[in-house]
Order: C-alpha cells, then sequence, then structure tokens
C-alpha cells in the first residue's frame, strides 16, 4: 500500500510539472532511491510501468539512481530528480 500513494504522489507531481511546462509528453523520468526507502529499484520500476499507463508519463524511460550513503539526507527517501519532455504542438 505504501508503494501505490509513493507512486501515486509522484504521478501527480510529474502531471503538474509537464502542465505547468505545456508539455505534450514526458519521455524520461528520473528517480533517486534511497537504500533504506524499503523499496527496490525493480519494484517500483513494475509500479511506476503500471501507475503511468494512459498517463502524459506512459512509456517514459525511467531512470532509477539508488543512494547508498548511509550519511546522505535522502538515503530513506524516493526523489523525483528530473523530467524530459516535449512541448505540445
Amino acid at each position: 500500500m505504501h508503494e501505490f500513494s509513493l507512486i501515486r504522489d509522484l504521478i501527480q507531481k510529474i502531471t503538474t510539472i509537464a502542465r505547468e511546462q505545456n508539455a505534450g509528453k514526458v519521455t524520461g523520468v528520473t528517480i533517486g532511491i534511497g537504500a533504506l526507502s524499503h523499496i527496490s529499484p525493480e519494484h517500483f520500476r513494475e509500479h511506476f510501468i503500471h501507475a503511468t499507463r494512459g498517463t502524459v508519463a506512459d512509456g517514459a524511460r525511467l531512470n532509477i539512481e539508488v543512494v547508498n550513503d548511509n550519511n546522505d539526507p535522502a538515503v530513506q527517501e524516493v526523489l523525483l530528480k528530473n523530467i524530459e519532455m516535449v512541448e505540445n504542438n
């Protein structure tokens, strides 16, 4: 259940940013996943693919960067780091 709300919030952020930037399509998303965030990159990828179906991010390339430094403040977080978009025509 935690994964569902995490992904839902992420998709809302992506959609809002895309709308604000007048983007027609999100082509790539980069996420930072802390090693202590309780979700594996593989599991996150599965949820992301499923959750983005029918959204502006449907089919977007997902890049996942894992934060392994236990002293990093983001070691327990999932962070939206970058979005690649194309504008509406």
